[in-house]
């Protein structure tokens, strides 16, 4: 079986969560979705379960964070140009996404942030590694 990568998330409401991931670019797998959880796809690899915290909670061994107050995580998603960054952070801007941070320039990397509605944060990046500062010799 090839790897994967399954991110699992709380939400408040799957309905308007599904459209603002869709708005970033992702696509929904209706086989391992339904009217407790919808299965958003990202890549061939990657996937992100958007969940009721009642159905969530059957999952959960501990207390729920509350992600609107508190950091759980952060999620980072490459993509293949500064442009594509900005299609997806202003799509999910208008889906009703926010932008906490300014976007930040590494040099050979550019990010931009999104946090969705219930505050799960999103670090959309692009990374030109022939830009990467190389390795001073000691």
């Amino acid at each position: 079986m090839t790897k994967q990568v399954f991110i699992n998330l709380a939400v408040n409401d799957l309905e308007k969560s599904m459209t603002l991931y869709t708005k970033m670019g992702f696509t929904n797998n209706p086989q391992f979705s339904d009217n407790t959880a919808k299965c958003m796809v990202w890549s061939e690899n990657i996937f992100v379960m958007i969940m009721t915290y009642e159905k969530f909670k059957s999952f959960a061994t501990k207390p729920l964070a509350d992600t609107k107050n508190s950091l759980g995580g952060i999620f980072s998603l490459s993509v293949e140009s500064v442009d594509k960054i900005n299609e997806i952070v202003n799509n999910a801007i208008l889906a009703g996404g926010i932008e906490p941070t300014e976007m930040k320039d590494y040099g050979f990397m550019q990010q931009r942030t999104v946090e969705d509605f219930d505050g799960h944060i999103w670090e959309i990046f692009y990374m030109d590694m022939s830009k990467f500062p190389a390795e001073e010799n000691k």
